[in-house]
């Protein structure tokens, strides 16, 4: 990691904190190479509005924006590092910032919205979610962006993630939408992502880990390579995304005493109970608890709350319902519903299982994430969202 990306992280986060006050703001940040004009004067006619100047070492610039916060506008330039703007108005932010930008982003954006008047937990949140772009990850994308946040879509498909950030930017709302490719089962790559979030947001609240594979078959069946797959995306996967955003979120708690940072884990009913013939998912999802109860000790001192939320069969989603590879199809070829001839014998099957008579939907999930989320008391659960199919004793 470089000098000046090492800076970045360091600063961004933290003014960010010391800027934000009680009401949480968002904003983007353009490195010193990717600014039109280096210096403030002409950035401050490019931009029409004054824009406030430090320079020294980290530390030094965070004491003179603490001591010298109510006196700053919206717009903050750190000698040799670049260019901040911090507002309640993510949208305004970045139509600003295009000004000033060597390739102008704002294209595709809407013109400058109002703030929101009426705010919850997640205005101005920034929220990254890892498999964001299909099935779980892209309903709790949605319905986490019609709540206020700022939402970062992480994920290897490029082409989804992109359509999904597009059309949620489309909307004229304060917060904004980016999807950054990024793959869980490599650290560097998750960094650089967690990178690409502070350059875009100027911090990261919540990261939930999400993309998560399924291969099923039996000890006989199933294929090392397949064990590994679904070990290293799962297992892997989760501690690659602690490690790096835990910095960041360290960073942000330390200039602002009341914050809180979140770490959830989509996890799975089959991380509370065994699962026949699908013993690599279940594996990975109980070791996926593990890490999670772990963390969450080690960093609630640091106010990180680290749970997992275990939901039910998400029937409608492409993890069950793909027509190729599917877990409906997966299953019945894998002969784990005895008697089962078709799909849809193997779906009831499922179906018949859950007291509550469905299976387990996007909305029931962001309402525990909701719940963990809005809470400051809680960390290392592991919360069943299974529609009764699971019950702790």
């Amino acid at each position: 990691m470089d000098h000046s990306r090492e800076t970045i992280l360091k600063l961004v986060p933290a003014i960010r904190m010391i800027m934000s006050g009680n009401l949480l703001k968002s904003g983007s940040f353009v490195p010193l190479d990717q600014l039109v004009e280096t210096g403030p004067g002409k950035i401050t006619t490019r931009l029409g509005r004054n824009i406030s100047v430090f320079a020294g070492e980290p530390e030094t610039v965070l004491k003179q924006i603490s001591s010298s916060r109510e006196d700053i506008g919206e717009y903050i330039f750190i000698d040799g590092t670049g260019l901040l703007g911090l507002s309640s108005n993510q949208s305004k932010v970045e139509q600003d910032l295009a000004t000033v930008r060597k390739m102008s982003r704002g294209a595709d954006l809407p013109g400058p919205v109002a703030s929101p008047q009426v705010r919850n937990t997640l205005t101005n949140r920034v929220v990254a979610i890892t498999g964001g772009a299909m099935g779980y990850g892209e309903g709790i994308a949605r319905q986490l962006f019609r709540e206020g946040a700022n939402v970062v879509i992480m994920d290897i498909n490029e082409q989804e993630g992109g359509r999904l950030a597009g059309e949620l930017n489309s909307h004229s709302s304060p917060n904004r939408a980016r999807f950054i490719k990024a793959d869980v089962t490599s650290l560097q790559s998750m960094e650089m992502a967690v990178y690409e979030t502070i350059i875009e947001f100027s911090g990261l609240d919540v990261l939930i880990s999400n993309a998560g594979v399924l291969k099923a078959g039996s000890i006989e069946e199933l294929e090392k390579e397949s064990f590994d797959f679904v070990t290293r995306v799962n297992y892997y996967g989760y501690y690659n995304c602690v490690k790096a955003v835990v910095p960041v979120m360290k960073i942000q708690n330390r200039y602002s005493a009341s914050n809180f940072g979140d770490i959830i884990q989509i996890n799975s009913k089959s991380g509370l109970e065994g699962s026949r013939k699908n013993f690599a998912y279940a594996g990975s999802k109980f070791a996926g608890i593990g890490l999670t109860q772990s963390f969450a000790l080690e960093l609630m001192g640091d106010r990180i709350k680290v749970n997992a939320i275990c939901p039910g069969n998400f029937f409608e989603g492409p993890l069950w319902s793909d027509p190729e590879n599917g877990l409906f199809i997966q299953y019945l070829k894998a002969g784990k519903v005895p008697g089962a001839k078709t799909v849809e014998d193997v779906k009831r099957h499922y179906e018949s299982m859950v007291p509550a008579g469905r299976g387990c939907r996007v909305e029931d999930v962001v309402k525990a994430i909701r719940y963990v989320i809005d809470q400051e008391y809680e960390t290392g659960q592991a919360i069943p969202v299974t529609g009764g199919q699971v019950m702790l004793s």
